[in-house]
């Protein structure tokens, strides 16, 4: 290994962090510096138990933030999200399927680490977020630590994809899953299209609840009292009796 954990960047603003009560804990820029490492190159270096706990800790910061927005918005009247589940229910079982993973992070901690890092520009809200974070978490297969020397500076999104495939399709830094090696490539592309799907779903469940939440006017009956007119997205239709 070029450096041990100790010497990493930002391994001392870690250790400091997981040794810190969680009430008093916060989301610093060395902190944040190895999350966009992580983002940008599909990989990571700092000592995992440590680093887990830097993960769940942004991720209820995250989730905090799109319940907050969600509760300000148009359907905050609403305690319970589209899932039918209350936030803390979300939280506590996105936070459980985080900490299930004692030996590595999930091979989709790329994905993951994109979103802690800009959620709102990714996701518009806590029903596509949720579903996201879900299908990542849901995986089985880890990452084994880097031994690579640590960047310098993070990769671009475009750079650091290039690279991952590319060293995924060498063998290198593949991850494990019962100590057998994954088609990764072949998972990616099915991860994509299951949180694509669900994305869909998601939108298409808040179309029906803003439908079904509209208040309906009443009827009217025409002076010969045989048409009914009632009112269909804002016009009069005519609908014979």
């Amino acid at each position: 290994m070029q450096n041990s954990q100790e010497e990493l960047p930002g391994a001392a603003a870690l250790a400091s962090f997981y040794r810190e009560d969680e009430t008093k804990r916060e989301f610093t820029e060395d902190l944040r510096g190895i999350l966009e490492v992580i983002a940008g190159t599909g990989k990571y270096w700092h000592d995992w138990a440590m680093l887990k706990s830097l993960l769940s800790f942004r991720l209820k910061q995250v989730l905090t933030e799109y319940y907050e927005s969600h509760m300000a918005g148009d359907i905050g009247s609403r305690q319970n999200l589209i899932s039918g589940e209350t936030y803390p229910d979300l939280v506590k079982r996105l936070d459980q399927a985080l900490d299930s993973f004692v030996e590595g992070p999930p091979f989709t901690v790329q994905r993951l680490c994109e979103i802690l890092l800009k959620p709102q520009s990714i996701y518009p809200n806590i029903a596509k977020a949720s579903l996201a974070l879900e299908k990542i978490l849901l995986v089985t297969s880890t990452l084994p630590v880097c031994v690579d020397p640590y960047p310098s500076l993070p990769l671009s999104n475009s750079s650091a994809h290039e690279e991952v495939v590319g060293s995924q399709e060498q063998n290198l830094g593949s991850p494990k899953q019962n100590g057998i090696q994954d088609p990764v490539a072949i998972v990616d592309v099915e991860m994509v299209d299951a949180i694509t799907e669900d994305e869909e779903k998601a939108e298409t469940t808040e179309q029906h609840e803003q439908l079904d939440s509209m208040t309906e006017e009443p009827s009217e009956i025409s002076s010969d009292g045989d048409t009914i007119l009632a009112p269909v997205n804002g016009v009069n239709a005519a609908v014979d009796t």
